[in-house]
């Protein structure tokens, strides 16, 4: 057996051929990453899958199913869909937080402005000239 088997052919014991397909994409040094992916879609649907798509589709591929497998591992209910609430949570707070700053930035505008103003009409030098 080869030493530089790929992690799904570790994970099957089996001997890694050249052209194995899960190889550049389930390195033997992160196993963690297949075994996430096998339970919840299969050894056999991931090959299928990368045997369907065009090569330079297959890393993505393999990146979006990692994460979806990875968000079902940790909610098996809601999967990546779960984020959404959370996601949506943060935008409103990000979006208060930006009218409360802006609110902020007007309020320090007009009092700067009306500063501004106060000092001109107390300036004793310009009722000389009026």
């Amino acid at each position: 057996m080869s030493s530089n088997r790929c992690a799904v052919c570790k994970y099957f014991r089996r001997r890694c051929p050249s052209n194995c397909i899960f190889s550049p994409y389930f390195p033997p040094n992160n196993p963690q990453r297949f075994t996430c992916v096998h339970r919840i879609y299969g050894a056999s649907n991931i090959g299928k899958m990368l045997e369907e798509l065009a090569v330079e589709d297959r890393a993505i591929a393999v990146e979006t199913v990692y994460y979806e497998a990875k968000c079902r591992v940790q909610d098996p209910v809601y999967g990546c869909a779960g984020l959404i609430p959370w996601l949506q949570q943060e935008l409103n707070i990000a979006q208060s937080e930006l009218a409360k700053t802006r609110a902020q930035i007007a309020l320090v505008s007009a009092n700067y402005v009306a500063f501004q103003q106060n000092d001109v009409d107390d300036d004793p030098c310009n009722s000389w000239f009026s």
